[in-house]
């Protein structure tokens, strides 16, 4: 019999049939109408789920290709540009401010910490000058959920531009991208928006756009303004992903389907689920325990266990799937990713193999106790 698979991990995440469905169907030419029909529905259904009226300009690439292409077209050598990083993707925002030539103000919490306006404020009063702040509202290498609409308040005020990274956190935990001034936000295709890899997007204001008009960096096919003027065309400047934006537009009328409220309750209660069974195993959390801790649940390994253990015996036991720390917390934490076409029933099935690599790893964990407190801690928080 084919092992069944189970993928657990903060993205790539779980495909809904329907969507895998949407993939099979023929390949069409991305300039005839049936495509141009689907491509404007979906640009207007990110819209949606991004809450904002600005264009959301789409790329075929990884989230990482959004991120290039904020930093390519809002920098010019020498601009100085802040980034506030507690984790592998903040890093990541200041490893590409640093190579388009940008001065960098690095505000560098420890991996795991959630950042704080005060600690912006504080940054940007020090530093004269700074045009860009490169924010990140979900941290998917430690779990943590920053307040970035605070965040934003705080580069706004010193005249900055605002981008977010919101790869992993939109569709999953509030994000209201017109209402907290926010003038880019990123994300992709393959996280909460249940969809395969390869398409990211970048939401631009006004703001944004002006800013781009002046920035000098090279850019070809992540340019903004190419794109921006062939989506008001419903083309795109170059072949998109055609199979893939079909698939996306499915995903999309899935989620808005069930309602964004309804999904952000969903995925708080998974998140919550999560953390009490880790937690009924006497297991440390790493990442905070807390209601937006909902996009991924960062879980220290018991004293003398390492999570590359813990990884590996999922997967090869199992057929599960979860992740393991990154860079510096590779060994030290693992984690169970919960967002996109998630219920409870994958939470206790990852908690259940947890408790059975554990215990032969020689911890004392009472067998069946964290499926039975996320179950308990499920059904506490279910709508009346």
């Amino acid at each position: 019999m084919a092992e069944k698979r189970y993928l657990l991990t903060p993205g790539p995440t779980p495909v809904p049939p329907e969507v895998l469905a949407e993939l099979a169907r023929p390949v069409i030419h991305h300039r005839e109408r049936d495509f141009r029909d689907i491509y404007e529905r979906c640009l207007l259904r990110l819209r949606d789920v991004y809450r904002t009226r600005n264009d959301v300009l789409m790329y075929t690439t990884s989230g990482t290709g959004a991120f290039e292409s904020a930093v390519a077209n809002l920098t010019s050598p020498g601009d100085r540009q802040l980034v506030l990083s507690a984790g592998n993707f903040g890093e990541r925002w200041a490893a590409m401010v640093k190579a388009f030539g940008a001065d960098l103000v690095h505000l560098r919490l420890d991996w795991g910490e959630t950042p704080d306006a005060d600690d912006l404020r504080a940054a940007l009063s020090d530093t004269d000058g700074v045009r860009v702040v490169y924010l990140t509202h979900s941290e998917t290498s430690t779990g943590v959920v920053a307040d970035v609409q605070a965040l934003a308040a705080v580069a706004r005020e010193a005249g900055a531009v605002v981008v977010v990274d919101a790869v992993s956190s939109l569709g999953a935990v509030p994000l209201e991208t017109d209402a907290w001034g926010i003038d880019v936000v990123v994300s992709g295709s393959q996280k909460a928006l249940m969809c395969p890899p390869g398409i990211a997007f970048a939401s631009v204001s006004a703001a944004a756009l002006e800013a781009a008009s002046r920035a000098a960096s090279p850019r070809y096919v992540m340019d903004w303004e190419r794109t921006r003027k062939a989506q008001a065309k419903l083309d795109a400047p170059f072949t998109p992903a055609v199979s893939i934006v079909r698939a996306l537009n499915v995903s999309l009328g899935l989620l808005l389907e069930e309602g964004l409220e309804a999904a952000f309750d969903r995925h708080a209660r998974l998140g919550r689920a999560c953390r009490e069974g880790a937690k009924a195993m006497g297991l440390e959390l790493f990442s905070p325990d807390e209601e937006r801790s909902a996009v991924v649940t960062a879980i220290r390994p018991p004293d003398g266990v390492d999570a590359t253990h813990i990884v590996e015996g999922l997967r090869e036991r199992f057929g599960i799937t979860i992740a393991n720390g990154q860079g510096e917390l590779k060994g030290k934490i693992f984690r169970i990713g919960h967002i996109g076409w998630f219920d409870v029933f994958d939470i206790t099935t990852a908690l259940a193999a947890v408790e059975l690599v554990l215990t032969d790893a020689g911890a004392e964990i009472e067998r069946g106790v964290a499926v039975t407190r996320a179950l308990e801690a499920w059904a506490e928080h279910t709508p009346v």
